[in-house]
């Protein structure tokens, strides 16, 4: 158990991350890089590649198996199972040159109904044209929904978990649809909600759709069987849209040279110029802090977030050219235990222990 992170400092709570989760992480992936050679080629292909190319997606995530209170070896396994089955998904809708929306919404059923242990399950590839995965796509939704089931506190979690779930596939669904019609199928998705956040464009909010982050806070905090009734809605209100935004919105932005070169949309580029991007990822960025303090736990919320810019911009690609000035300026505004992390995310990708 990790109750012990209640204790913790920003730089205990890296060293028992990256010492005790880490391995864990690594652990689980095997497993599913094993289950995933069964598949046809293509879909091995893709669901391998998921996993070489974004592991460093359920190293980051897997910071909540460190929430207090939270089984650990339980929450990285849902966490691995989880991230990985969406860093697949993203594969299939992205790189086998595809622009079905019937195929990518029946794929993304795997995300709500994963979270949901007495729901029916679907036949996710029948409308996709590659179909024999040898099991590997239900493996995952089982593993998480057996997870998802021993939770205390599931019920008091399970609508917030279904909505972001479902607002992840959505915009899954439309971000992938053929240049020429994605743009309107997002607006038309997203514009109705942007009621609700009047402070954000209809493409941060799309952003912030796009990160899982609030699905693994409120899975590690439905361990606590004594969990406060609003507890979800507190959530969602600090993570949605503003830490899981922040996280997108970084994500993106490392992208952003490859995303122009692959003609992939990036919601960064509706950003009039670099004091714009700035000036919204600090909005961003501050927002989210002051929402983490008003969550139980508020350090390691906080943490959480000072983490992601750490590790994001210690990514290499932030010392592009085009990049380097907004993280230089990021990461000045942001204080010197974000700094100090950035560091050490540094070191960690240099030998090799966060993956790119």
């Amino acid at each position: 158990m990790s109750s012990r992170a209640k204790d913790m400092t920003k730089t205990s709570l890296i060293y028992h991350f990256v010492r005790g989760v880490f391995p864990q992480v690594i652990s689980e992936l095997a497993e599913w890089k094993l289950a995933a050679s069964s598949a046809e080629p293509r879909l091995a292909e893709q669901a391998l590649a998921s996993i070489e190319q974004k592991s460093f997606h359920c190293q980051g995530g897997s910071i909540y198996a460190l929430y207090p209170g939270t089984d650990t070896s339980a929450a990285v396994r849902f966490i691995a199972a989880y991230q990985t089955m969406s860093d697949y998904l993203d594969n299939l809708v992205d790189c086998l040159k595809l622009h079905d929306e019937r195929a990518f919404a029946q794929l993304h059923l795997a995300m709500t109904e994963a979270l949901d242990p007495a729901g029916k399950t679907s036949d996710y590839y029948l409308y996709y044209p590659y179909k024999a995965d040898g099991g590997y796509l239900q493996a995952l939704v089982e593993t998480c929904r057996a997870e998802v089931g021993k939770l205390p506190s599931y019920d008091l979690v399970k609508p917030a978990l279904l909505t972001l779930a479902e607002l992840y596939s959505r915009l899954q669904t439309y971000k992938h649809l053929d240049p020429a019609v994605r743009e309107r199928k997002l607006l038309e998705w997203a514009n109705p909600y942007l009621a609700a956040f009047p402070v954000i464009s209809v493409w941060e909010f799309s952003a912030a759709a796009g990160s899982t982050l609030g699905i693994f806070c409120l899975f590690a905090a439905a361990s606590d069987p004594d969990l406060s009734p609003d507890f979800g809605q507190k959530t969602m209100q600090a993570y949605f849209p503003w830490i899981c935004g922040l996280h997108i919105l970084l994500d993106y932005f490392i992208d952003l040279p490859e995303d122009r070169e692959t003609n992939q949309l990036n919601f960064v580029q509706y950003y009039s110029g670099e004091q714009e991007l700035l000036e919204r990822l600090q909005f961003f960025l501050l927002t989210s802090l002051t929402e983490a303090g008003t969550l139980p736990w508020p350090k390691f919320h906080q943490a959480v977030i000072q983490g992601l810019l750490a590790l994001y911009l210690s990514d290499r690609k932030t010392s592009l050219q085009e990049a380097a000035p907004v993280t230089r300026l990021l990461l000045h505004r942001a204080g010197i235990q974000t700094r100090t992390l950035h560091w050490i995310c540094t070191q960690l990708r240099r030998h090799g222990v966060i993956q790119v």
